[in-house]
């Protein structure tokens, strides 16, 4: 497809982290000092995750307050538009701002606040997922996620599970998913970015209707066909987990793996500012290397439209703004 073409195209992303992808000029006005780019974007040569996340201290920095928030959520929102994004959801772990000022229920209702101005400025429907953090123990966890429920259909799409995988595995979130499924919360959990296959299975078992990035899944033909089986939404971020090195090489990215096997592949950027990235980056990136075709993007759309946490006329919606492309 023709970059014309692909700004044109709508597009809807699934797997972005607000603190990850705020506009460089709200996070200068918000700390009231000119930020430089190498502050908050990685560079090319990239050595792993752990310095991949150096780079949120800064945007988390100004997410400690209610105007803090409720800024940096319009601002989020508004820069949308240039890469003719049509929904979103955006995820952030609420606790991560929560201090003797602000409580978890206010912390949401503040991001959802910057987000509602936003779209009425700009017109982009949104959803919020709320993160729970691998490092945070279980109550906390719970109280969040007890928290984001007030606000289900109200902003609030779903819940997630973030933060480092390698130490933190599945097994010890089993008991903290099975509550927010009697809550009645739809959930997405982060698995299978550090390469443990079990991971993912263990979060589809719970009940995920959605992994993010899912990287594990490649060459795991059971694992496979246990996703495709449950129509399971896979969330790849292509630029990410290259810079993470998720994968070792482009090579190893299993994009046209997933693809061929009837996976519901999706295509997000994790992480706008940090990867320096936007859907349209990432599509031109997965044609050049994978050999994506023009109705792959298309029905990599489709897919999100359709494991999106949405509301069925929002999917309806976005469903027709396709078709008339």
């Amino acid at each position: 497809m023709e970059n014309e073409k692909i700004i044109q195209l709508p597009k809807v992303e699934l797997h972005c982290h607000l603190d990850g992808s705020l506009p460089m000029e709200i996070i200068s006005s918000l700390l009231g000092r000119k930020v430089k780019k190498e502050e908050l974007q990685v560079r090319d040569d990239c050595k792993d995750l752990a310095e991949y996340l150096e780079k949120f201290d800064l945007p988390l920095s100004c997410m400690q307050t209610e105007t803090g928030l409720k800024h940096a959520a319009k601002a989020f929102l508004k820069s949308l538009t240039q890469d003719n994004i049509r929904y979103v959801e955006v995820r952030f772990a609420p606790l991560l701002s929560v201090n003797e000022e602000l409580n978890c229920t206010r912390v949401i209702q503040a991001v959802l606040e910057g987000l509602e101005e936003g779209k009425k400025e700009c017109g982009i429907y949104y959803n919020v997922i709320a993160c729970a953090m691998r490092h945070h123990a279980e109550e906390d966890n719970l109280q969040m996620i007890k928290a984001a429920r007030n606000f289900l259909g109200e902003g609030i799409c779903a819940v997630d599970l973030a933060g480092n995988e390698a130490a933190f595995p599945m097994e010890n979130f089993q008991e903290l998913f099975k509550k927010a499924k009697k809550l009645e919360l739809p959930f997405t959990i982060h698995a299978g970015e550090c390469g443990r296959v079990e991971n993912v299975i263990k979060a589809v078992e719970c009940g995920a209707s959605r992994i993010g990035h899912g990287i594990a899944l490649r060459g795991h033909q059971e694992a496979i066909e246990l996703c495709k089986e449950k129509g399971i939404g896979i969330e790849m971020c292509p630029i990410s987990n290259l810079q993470t090195k998720a994968v070792a090489s482009k090579l190893e990215y299993p994009m046209r793996e997933f693809l061929d096997a009837g996976l519901l592949v999706t295509i997000n950027t994790d992480n706008r500012t940090v990867s320096n990235s936007s859907i349209q980056k990432e599509m031109e990136f997965v044609q050049k290397n994978y050999g994506i075709t023009d109705e792959e993007l298309i029905s990599m759309t489709k897919n999100a439209i359709h494991t999106a946490f949405a509301k069925d006329e929002i999917k309806g919606e976005l469903l027709k703004i396709l078709k008339e492309v």
